[in-house]
Formats: structure tokens, C-alpha cells, sequence
């Protein structure tokens, strides 16, 4: 697959210099997100002399999709351009603009199911942007000096997360961890204890044909050894961790072992890292290993003033040319097969090369099934993990309560 040149590709999308207008782009809201987001987006408006205005939303999904509610319900034409999490399209399918109309077929060049995902009654809501799944993150340097190899299970991590923050501590490093991961009561918990549950072998809470699945003795195995990891291997703080405290933590050298997804390994190989030069990655432990599925989208919003000029940006940063350069330099995974056989690609990104095998055994959340329902569904569960790790209740009573909760949700259907 041959990519044309940034420059050249801007200039095959539509011109509307005869009549430049601003188009409110939704970039970050932090780490590497806005630095990527915008500069491409600058270099979309430089050459057909639109102009880029940056609305940045909340840190968290949950409050992320909050904020999109609230302005959609509105009708507010506030923003153009839209960041749609995987499993969003459902839920503001009502909002969003069917985008076929200006792809001209591109949308064949990614992963069908992906597509498939993005597209509700037939029209296309989202174009990918980058494809998600959890990993893995080690201390290569670590593993070595200790003589101990990546985990295979859960129970394995724990084991070898103690012994060497043992080992780290008693040579001074009083604030070394041995795992660091995303335990907030938001979307990123419901993502990490599907890891865990289904790694134990315990589902995925709710099943492809509608069943509630949760209540079993595996899911409150999981969610009783999760629960075991605080205040010993982990910071009783990681309960507030989102994705970048986690990184913070795992980038000063703070910690073994941590969860994120793909974006975290570009950022920690900067020369302001701590441990450049010495992570490994991972397919997440576990017996099968469960990598939540994740990505994200743009979309139009169905309120914008210049949908079609708002569509053109959207098939710019979604083309080929910029998602390898994403892939390159900030380890964003692309959404198109052919990059995965790019040689730029994976010099850049060794681990790139082996999530095949991540996604073949990822973990979808349970949105297809669950419909409209998915954010009660998922913030039950969250709910349920937090309660758990928080020491409020056990696994077992965690489970029986949240059946009984998504019963009560789901009535007679989803």
C-alpha cells in the first residue's frame, strides 16, 4: 500500500478557500492527544484556508460523553468535529452525521469490524481514528536484575509485583509500587476489571445474546484478588487513577508493572523518561488473556454549520498518511490492516507487530447487547470494582448485588 505525502493529500481533499470558515475540533484533553490532534488538524486548515479551533473536553470518557449530551441536546453548534469512543455510536446516533456521503468508499481500507462497529441502520457515524486494546507495560531492567520472567496470570503479577517492590524498597526507593493501573469510578475501571474477570475466566458481565453472565464464582475471584492489590502492591491513591496518573507514576520509575493502552509507549521512550530504554510490553496476563477493546472516532456533529467542510477534516485525519504518522510517533494504533505490514511502522513500534494476537483475544464491553442501556450498565459495574477494591464489600457480595441491579436495568429487555 503506497501512501502519499501529507502535503500532496491535503490538496485531494475539497478546497473551500472561496469561503474559509472555523471548525471547532474536540483535541485531547491531554498528554500526546492535543499535540497530534492539532498539529494535523493545523496542517488540514493551512492548506484549504479553513481555520482550527480547539474545544477541549473533560479527562474522562464518562464526563466526556456527559458534555456531548448536554450540547446535543441543545443542538448547540458549538462543536464540529467530534472524538467518538468505540462504544458510543449507538448511544448519539441521533446526533451525529451519516458521513458515506463524503468518504467515497475510503471506510474499505480499515478494519471491517470496525466499520461495522462505527455504523448504525446502514449510516457511517464515525470514521476510526485509532484502535485500542490494554497492554502490558514491564521493567525489562527489573525482570533481568531480579531473574524473573513476565507473568503469565494474575496471580502470577501479584506474585512477582511483591517481590520486587520488596526488593526496591529495602535498597531506599520507598515510593516504588509494584502495579500501577486505572481504578477510578470511571469507563477506564470497567475496561481494566473486564481484564481481570475475564482473564479469570469469568465472562464479560453481559453476554452476546443479552444474558447477565457476572454472577460466578471466576468474576468474584477477580474482582476479591484486585482488591488484594491495594495498599500493597499498588497505592491505595490508584483508586483515583486514570490513564496519565498511571503513566506518571510508571515514567518516574516509580513502579514494575502497569495497564494502559498503546499511546503510553512513545511517551515513555522521550528523553525526559525515567525508564526510556527499559520497557517491555505485553499481552496482559491471564488464562485467556482479555484485553479490553477500545479506539476512537471522529465524527460531525449533526448541529454543525459546515458539515461537509467538518466531514473533509475528519477524512484527512483519519487518511492513511496521518495515521502512520500517528503511528510513528505517538504509538497510536492504526485502524487500517496494511499499516500493520508498514516497515516504518514497526521500526518504530516493535509491540505493533504482535497485537494481533491482542486483538484477535480482546474483550468488546458489552455495548451491542446492552444497547441505550451500556451507560448504566457499565457504571454498575464500575461501581461494583470500586466497592470492591475499596474495601466497602467482598466479590462475592459485589457480584450477587450487581446481578440484581442489571436485572432491575435491563426489565423485560436491553
Amino acid at each position: 500500500m503506497k501512501f502519499l505525502p501529507l502535503l500532496l493529500i491535503s490538496g485531494l481533499f475539497a478546497s473551500f478557500n472561496a469561503s474559509a470558515v472555523e471548525i471547532t475540533i474536540t483535541c485531547g484533553p491531554s498528554g500526546s492527544d492535543v499535540e497530534f490532534c492539532l498539529k494535523h488538524a493545523q496542517a488540514w486548515a493551512a492548506k484549504t484556508g479553513n481555520t482550527i479551533k480547539n474545544f477541549s473536553p473533560p479527562t474522562s470518557p464518562t464526563e466526556k460523553l456527559a458534555l456531548y449530551r448536554q450540547l446535543f441536546a441543545a443542538k448547540s453548534g458549538d462543536i464540529d468535529v467530534v472524538q467518538i469512543d468505540t462504544v458510543w455510536p449507538g448511544l448519539l446516533k441521533d446526533h451525529l452525521t451519516d458521513l458515506k456521503p463524503y468518504s467515497k468508499g475510503i471506510e474499505a481500507e480499515h478494519f471491517p469490524a470496525i466499520i461495522a462497529n462505527n455504523s448504525v441502520n446502514g449510516k457511517l457515524l464515525g470514521m476510526p481514528w485509532y484502535t485500542d486494546a490494554g497492554l502490558l507495560y514491564y521493567r525489562t531492567d527489573l525482570l533481568k536484575k531480579y531473574g524473573l520472567r513476565v507473568p503469565q496470570t494474575w496471580e502470577e503479577l501479584t506474585q512477582t509485583a511483591a517481590k520486587v517492590q520488596a526488593g526496591e524498597r529495602a535498597k531506599g526507593a520507598k515510593d516504588f509500587h509494584g502495579y500501577v493501573f486505572q481504578a477510578k469510578a470511571y469507563e477506564g475501571l470497567t475496561c481494566n476489571a473486564l481484564e481481570w474477570v475475564g482473564g479469570q475466566g469469568g465472562g464479560t458481565v453481559v453476554n452476546s445474546e443479552g444474558d447477565i453472565t457476572i454472577r460466578n464464582a471466576q468474576a468474584a475471584k477477580a474482582l476479591n484478588l484486585a482488591a488484594s492489590w491495594i495498599g500493597t502492591i499498588s497505592p491505595t491513591g490508584v483508586l483515583n487513577y486514570e490513564e496519565e496518573e498511571a503513566r506518571g507514576v510508571f515514567q518516574n520509575a516509580n513502579a514494575l508493572f502497569m495497564r494502559n493502552w498503546p499511546y503510553a509507549w512513545s511517551l515513555l521512550q522521550k528523553n525526559d523518561s525515567l525508564v526510556k530504554g527499559h520497557v517491555g510490553v505485553a499481552k496482559l496476563p491471564g488464562n485467556p488473556s482479555a484485553a479490553a477493546l477500545g479506539g476512537w472516532q471522529l465524527g460531525v456533529s449533526k448541529y454543525s454549520k459546515h458539515p461537509a467542510i467538518a466531514a473533509d477534516l475528519v477524512m484527512y485525519m483519519t487518511s492513511a498518511a496521518v495515521q502512520k504518522t500517528r503511528a510513528i510517533h505517538g504509538s497510536y494504533n492504526p485502524t487500517m490492516p496494511a499499516l500493520y505490514k508498514d516497515k516504518d511502522v514497526l521500526e518504530a513500534n516493535e509491540f505493533m507487530g504482535a497485537l494481533a494476537e491482542v486483538f484477535a483475544n480482546s474483550v468488546a464491553r458489552p455495548t451491542t447487547a446492552t444497547g441505550l442501556k451500556y451507560p448504566q450498565v457499565s457504571q454498575s459495574f464500575w461501581n461494583a470494582a470500586h466497592e470492591v477494591m475499596s474495601k466497602r464489600t467482598t466479590g462475592e457480595e459485589a457480584v450477587t448485588k450487581l446481578e440484581s441491579r442489571l436485572k432491575q436495568i435491563k426489565r423485560k429487555h436491553w
